[in-house]
């Protein structure tokens, strides 16, 4: 049996990643500030604790782990990321975490790790038009993210490089575009656009909704069970480059909250609201390397993954 530790086990994706494993019949040890909001971890065992604390890090990362899956993050939606307010603590608090992770592993003798990168890497400058070509992992340089996150993320892709070529480490790397599903953060401030749309079309009783920007910037999305499944066939397979794990079906944020209009059957309009917190105007996957590489990509709709999102946040809220 085959034993993982999946750092951010309390997260959405991480959780959803528990999972996973466990189905495939592995022991699984999470770790995380938190357990999941939503549901039961299924891990064999779950360490509450703070991966910048090497203290929790030693009793994370012991001898008889096989791989470790790395997704632990200080990280949010728009509203946590593009305001400017958390940029230190991102910086510091990620970084310090790959940092902690990479440096025990090392000493003692573990060397696979799957490491969760984002899109938020690619150069703001390739994403300043609704229109832009879909990002290829090639145009990650010369860098030139548009937030902290996104300059953090990046410095840590190079850092898991630099360890996989002077420490032989066996990395794995993909760059999420966008994961939304169920169980996934619809409040609080760190919730992303799919959830906080659903949210708020799932608490209208016939008001308009807000829906940031004027609408026209696009981005793709992509379902957690389609994440989950790109993870896994990442992890077992030998490519060591970074690799988009997203959606090319590329979407307007006011075509995306009438589709969730549509799906919950209410008569809602949209109030499109200047912010500071827009992020980039158009962002899509390139997904040709992952089907040559793997001969495998994402292919469920935006729609049918949206339409089991939205069902689920109005349980949750209205029972």
């Amino acid at each position: 049996m085959k034993k993982a530790l999946v750092c951010g086990a309390g997260g959405f994706i991480g959780s959803h990643l528990v999972k996973r494993l466990k189905d495939e019949n592995y022991w699984v040890r999470g770790v995380d500030l938190k357990y999941p909001l939503f549901s039961d971890s299924r891990a064999n065992e779950f360490i509450i604790g703070d991966l910048t604390d090497m203290n929790i890090v030693k009793k994370a990362i012991t001898n008889e782990i096989d791989e470790v899956y790395q997704l632990a993050a200080d990280m949010g939606g728009a509203d946590f990321i593009f305001t400017g307010e958390n940029d230190a603590d991102i910086m510091n608090n990620s970084a310090t975490v790959n940092l902690n992770i990479l440096r025990m592993m090392n000493d003692i003798g573990i060397n696979k790790i799957f490491y969760s990168s984002s899109a938020c890497i690619y150069p703001e400058n390739l994403q300043l038009e609704v229109d832009m070509p879909a990002l290829s992992e090639d145009m990650a340089y010369p860098g030139n993210p548009d937030s902290e996150y996104g300059w953090e993320k990046l410095f840590s892709e190079r850092l898991y490089k630099a360890y996989e070529k002077n420490h032989s480490f066996n990395v794995r790397i993909a760059r999420f575009h966008n994961i939304f599903g169920p169980e996934g953060v619809y409040q609080g401030g760190r919730e992303k656009a799919p959830a906080a749309l659903c949210r708020k079309v799932a608490m209208s009783n016939g008001e308009d909704i807000e829906v940031y920007g004027d609408g026209y910037q696009t981005r793709s999305f992509l379902y957690i069970d389609e994440c989950i499944e790109g993870i896994r066939r990442l992890m077992d397979s030998s490519i060591n480059d970074p690799i988009n794990i997203g959606s090319d079906e590329c979407i307007s944020i006011n075509d995306f909250a009438n589709m969730i209009i549509s799906i919950s059957k209410k008569s809602i309009g949209i109030q499109n609201i200047e912010v500071k917190q827009l992020g980039v105007r158009g962002r899509n996957s390139d997904n040709t390397l992952i089907r040559d590489k793997l001969g495998w990509s994402p292919m469920q709709s935006l729609e049918v993954g949206i339409k089991k999102t939205y069902e689920w946040i109005d349980k949750d809220i209205n029972g």
